[in-house]
C-alpha cells in the first residue's frame, strides 16, 4: 500500500470515529496532492454513502465537493477508475472533476460544489411524500434513459473476453465474490458478510449453512434457487470472460441517482452524471444497466438505505420449516419507483436487447444473466445481516426477500420482476 493509501486509510478509520480527527487529517492529504490550501473542510455522512467518504471544502478559488472511493477490503486494486472523458466524448452529460488522484486502493476527485439536489434526494422526497412534481422528475429520467439507449445503439460491438475482463465494472459484481489475491472461491466481500455466520428475522435465526440451502417462498410465491445456489450461479456466469458474448457499450456502469445531479431548468428538470468511477468503452452489455435498475428502483422505498425507517414503516415475518424459508412483508414499492422501472423497461432495457437481438448477439440465458447481476447488487453492496452494521431483522428479512425475488424465477406463476423481463423481451 502506498503512503496515500495508508493515510487515506487513517482518514477514513478516523472520519468514522466522528471525533474531529479526519478533518485534518483531510485537509493535509489534500494539500499534499493537489498543492491546495483548503479550510472549512467537512465530511458528509449520508445513507448513499457505502463505499465512499465524500464532502466538502472551501478554498481561495472557491467552494468544492470531494469523493473518495474505495472498494472495502479491495486496497491493493489499482486502475484508472475515473474516466468521464470516455462518457463526455459519447455525448452524454457528465460533469468532469477539477482534481482527480487514482492511487492504487484510493481514488480522490474533487469537483466544484453545486447547489443542485442529487437526483437520489429528489426521489426519496417522492418515496415519503407523493406530490404534483413527480411527472417532472420521472421526465427527467425518460430524457436521460433516451441518450443513453442512444449512446448503446451507436457503441454497441462485438468484444473479446480480454476486453470484457479489462473493465472495471467487474468490480461491482464477480471480484465480490472471490478472494482478490488467490481468486479463491467463496471469497472477498460474500465470505467475510455470510459464510459461517447466522442470519436473524423477525421469527426465527438461521446458520449460513442452512440459510444458504433453504428454498424461499416471498409472500405466498416459491422461488427456485436458494440464496447459496444463486450465488453459485452469479459465480460462474458472471465471470468476465463469459460475458463477452454480448458484446460491449460504452457506459457509467454505476449511475445509481447518489451520482446524478437534478438540474432545475426553465424548459424543466434535466439530470446529469457524476463519478463513473466504473465507466468503460467495452462494458459487458448485459451489465450496463443493472446496477441502475436495482439501486435507483428496487432498492427503494428505505429498506436498503434508510433500514431503520424501513422497520418502522413496513412488517416482516420470517418463519423455516422442512427446508423452506418463508418471508411474509407489506414492502412494496412507490409509485414513483413504479413509473422509474416502467421507464427503465421502456426506454433502456426494451430498446438494448432489440439492439442485441437484431446484432445476433442476445445470448439465449439473458435473462438468468440480469437476473443475476440484480441479485448481487443489494447482497454485495453492505452486509444485509441484521446486526452486522445497519440492518435490522426486518430490513434483512427484506432484502434477502428482494435478493431471492430479482434473481430467482418463480416455481410457478409470476411477480414483479418476471412481469418485468417479460416487458423487454425482444419482438
Amino acid at each position: 500500500m502506498t503512503q496515500f493509501s495508508s493515510r487515506t486509510a487513517d482518514i477514513r478509520a478516523a472520519a468514522k470515529r466522528d471525533d474531529g480527527r479526519a478533518e485534518p487529517l483531510l485537509a493535509a492529504l489534500l494539500a499534499d496532492l493537489f498543492k491546495i490550501e483548503t479550510r472549512n473542510v467537512a465530511i458528509n455522512r449520508d445513507q448513499y454513502s457505502l463505499n465512499s467518504l465524500n464532502g466538502f471544502f472551501d478554498t481561495a478559488d472557491g467552494a468544492f465537493f470531494f469523493k473518495f472511493h474505495q472498494e472495502e477490503g479491495e486496497e491493493q486494486m489499482s486502475g484508472e477508475y475515473y474516466r468521464a472523458d470516455i462518457l463526455a466524448r459519447a455525448g452524454l452529460p457528465v460533469d468532469q472533476a477539477v482534481y482527480t488522484s487514482t492511487l492504487p486502493g484510493e481514488q480522490i476527485l474533487v469537483y466544484r460544489r453545486r447547489t443542485d439536489p442529487r437526483f437520489s434526494d429528489v426521489l426519496r422526497a417522492f418515496d415519503l411524500a407523493d406530490g404534483a412534481e413527480r411527472g417532472a422528475a420521472v421526465g427527467a429520467e425518460v430524457t436521460l434513459s433516451d441518450r443513453v439507449t442512444e449512446v448503446y445503439r451507436q457503441s454497441l460491438h462485438p468484444i473479446t473476453p480480454a476486453e470484457a475482463q479489462s473493465e472495471p465494472i467487474h468490480r461491482l459484481f464477480f471480484e465480490r465474490l472471490i478472494d482478490s489475491a488467490t481468486g479463491a472461491y467463496p471469497g472477498g466481500r460474500l465470505k467475510s458478510f455470510y459464510v459461517g455466520q447466522s442470519f436473524e428475522f423477525p421469527g426465527v435465526t438461521l446458520s449460513w449453512d442452512i440459510f444458504a440451502a433453504a428454498r424461499v417462498s416471498v409472500n405466498g410465491v416459491a422461488y427456485r434457487h436458494s440464496i447459496g445456489e444463486l450465488f453459485e450461479l452469479a459465480h460462474h456466469r458472471l465471470n468476465p470472460a463469459r460475458l463477452a458474448d454480448a458484446g460491449g457499450v460504452v457506459a457509467h456502469g454505476d449511475a445509481h441517482n447518489a451520482n446524478v445531479w437534478y438540474v432545475a431548468g426553465q424548459g424543466g428538470p434535466s439530470l446529469s452524471f457524476f463519478d463513473p468511477a466504473f465507466a468503460g468503452e467495452h462494458v459487458p452489455t448485459l451489465l450496463a444497466e443493472v446496477k441502475t435498475t436495482f439501486h435507483n428502483i428496487i432498492a427503494h422505498p428505505l429498506w436498503l438505505y434508510d433500514p431503520e425507517q424501513a422497520a418502522e414503516r413496513y412488517t416482516a415475518t420470517a418463519t423455516y420449516r422442512d427446508g423452506t424459508l418463508v418471508i411474509d412483508t407489506d414492502w412494496a414499492l412507490s409509485p414513483v419507483r413504479e413509473d422509474l422501472l416502467r421507464v427503465k423497461a421502456e426506454r433502456a432495457w426494451r430498446p438494448l436487447l432489440q439492439s442485441l437481438a437484431d446484432r445476433h448477439l442476445l445470448p439465449a440465458d439473458w435473462r438468468q444473466v440480469i437476473r443475476l447481476g440484480l441479485f448481487l447488487c443489494p447482497t454485495l453492496v453492505m452486509n444485509l445481516r441484521a446486526g452486522a452494521g445497519r440492518h435490522n431483522p426486518i430490513s434483512s428479512a427484506i432484502g434477502f426477500a428482494n435478493a431471492v425475488r430479482v434473481g430467482s424465477e418463480p416455481s410457478a406463476g409470476a411477480d414483479l420482476i418476471t412481469a418485468f423481463l417479460d416487458t423487454i423481451e425482444p419482438r
